[in-house]
């Protein structure tokens, strides 16, 4: 018995020893092949932890920030309503019309009514103004400004920009107030984290949290649009209330949600609103710059046939007689790369540059033509109340996309360049996809007002716009047609 426990115990050592040489030869060969100098390889938990910028708190920030956010609530007087229908909006109303219910309830007393809705906003200085959307203050008779100790103080509009939805209002207040550090918006990064707070639903001073999930998105809500995206929450009442960074700086004025999707805000980027605020401080509206030209994007055709490298940069598709660039000596087909040295990137881009130039300035823009590159310089002029560009996505046309007909195109179309203008693409699903406009119609008349030129057709264009309907005369081949068109 004692012979078998001593084989045992030999044979457990000679394992042992076998399995040390085993480990320390193939060290040493390990040792042999690396590098001198090379560095191990660590193991997962050897990795350094990440650096901290994910704040374990928002407390100290939101508790900086909050007293220059102030909650807006606004009354405008409905005049004139002798009823309200108690079914409010329903099929009642389509079948039997609206002057049903007023016919048989006619004899009740006409009265105004109150309308009350609720905003958010941050004050920029300490002796009142104050920063908000201007969807929260526009044709309202009454604005008041609740501020962060409490007190309350009736606001009036010192100014306001429809196209950015940007408004500046002002107080009287009865001590200095806490202000908002206003930031730099460009320097904002894809998934740096910021706060949202404001007046969601009326609950006053909400702090809500996220990140930046892009930047530059247009989602049709002007001709301006230059959105930050953030899945910090925002409701309604949030508009007009700030955006800030970890370093409790102001970057974005929340002003818009997807009400398909949860966690998807939008803000106006805080320079934007820096760019505009004297003109609204002093002149109560904006003042942007015009160059009348109109334009398009560049194809991967277009800038084939025009022997240009790139699509990016826009095409001039005209140039308004007497107008900035025409003084200049821009032509239709010049491709725009810069203005003040600034790269153009497409339509829009080029729209958002114009618009912060003001009237006296005098832009370099640098164009393509015939292979090879051109400076001019442009006396900047005030930008009219017509549409100055067209951009290539049709914004607000219903969906058209068009240029004027050259002569070298009604020549390569076969086709006559008297008058009208040509479609040269339809957003799929918009209103005049729906009607069945193609590319290549001619569109001869607007609301009967016969189209000699681009500029006109962009102006009866803004004003069918506005009554978000239009009939059109158009010419197919050889037969001409009207055609109604009505957006919803």
């Amino acid at each position: 018995m004692e012979n078998k426990n001593r084989k045992t115990f030999f044979m457990f050592l000679l394992a042992f020893l076998v399995a040390f040489f085993i480990v320390s030869f193939v060290e040493v060969l390990r040792s042999s092949l690396l590098p001198s100098g090379a560095p191990e390889i660590q193991s997962a938990s050897a990795i350094s932890p990440f650096d901290g910028s994910t704040p374990s708190s928002f407390a100290d920030l939101a508790e900086r920030v909050k007293p220059a956010v102030v909650n807006i609530s606004t009354t405008k007087i409905i005049k004139g309503k002798s009823f309200i229908n108690p079914f409010g909006r329903s099929p009642f109303n389509d079948y039997f019309g609206d002057d049903f219910f007023n016919h048989f309830f006619g004899d009740i007393p006409q009265r105004d009514f109150k309308q009350k809705s609720l905003g958010s906003g941050f004050i920029i200085s300490n002796d009142g103004y104050i920063l908000t959307n201007n969807h929260v203050v526009e044709n309202t008779d009454k604005i008041l400004v609740k501020i962060s100790d409490g007190k309350e103080y009736e606001a009036k509009i010192i100014g306001t920009d429809e196209k950015t939805d940007i408004a500046l209002i002002k107080i009287k207040p009865d001590h200095n107030l806490p202000v908002a550090e206003i930031g730099d918006s460009e320097l904002l990064r894809v998934g740096e984290w910021v706060i949202a707070i404001g007046n969601p639903f009326g609950l006053a001073q909400t702090v809500t949290a996220g990140i930046v999930s892009a930047k530059g998105r247009v989602i049709g809500a002007g001709p301006y649009d230059n959105f930050i995206q953030t899945d910090a929450s925002i409701n309604p009442g949030n508009s007009g209330g700030p955006l800030f960074n970890m370093q409790g700086k102001v970057v974005g004025i929340n002003t818009a949600i997807v009400a398909q999707g949860q966690g998807i805000g939008f803000a106006i980027p805080i320079n934007m609103a820096k760019n505009i605020l004297g003109d609204l401080k002093t002149k109560g509206k904006v003042s942007r710059g015009w160059l009348g030209i109109s334009i398009q994007d560049i194809s991967e055709d277009i800038a084939k046939s025009m022997d240009y490298k790139g699509t990016t940069g826009v095409l001039v598709t005209d140039v308004f007689q007497n107008d900035p660039a025409d003084k200049a000596g821009i032509k239709v087909g010049d491709i725009i790369l810069e203005i003040n040295e600034k790269k153009i990137a497409d339509s829009h881009d080029l729209l958002l540059t114009v618009a912060s130039l003001h009237a006296g300035e005098r832009a370099k823009i640098k164009i393509y033509r015939d292979g090879r590159e051109m400076i001019f310089n442009v006396n900047v002029s005030e930008r009219k109340n017509e549409p100055e560009i067209a951009l290539s996505k049709s914004e607000g046309n219903f969906g058209i996309k068009a240029q004027e007909i050259t002569k070298s195109l009604a020549q390569q179309l076969g086709i006559s360049s008297d008058h009208g203008v040509i479609v040269t693409d339809v957003e799929p699903g918009s209103p005049a996809d729906e009607v069945g406009i193609q590319p290549r119609d001619i569109i001869l008349q607007v609301n009967k007002v016969k189209i000699t030129s681009f500029k006109q057709y962009l102006s009866e264009m803004s004003k069918a716009v506005k009554n978000k309907s239009v009939v059109l005369l158009v010419k197919r081949g050889k037969s001409n047609f009207f055609v109604s068109i009505r957006e919803e």
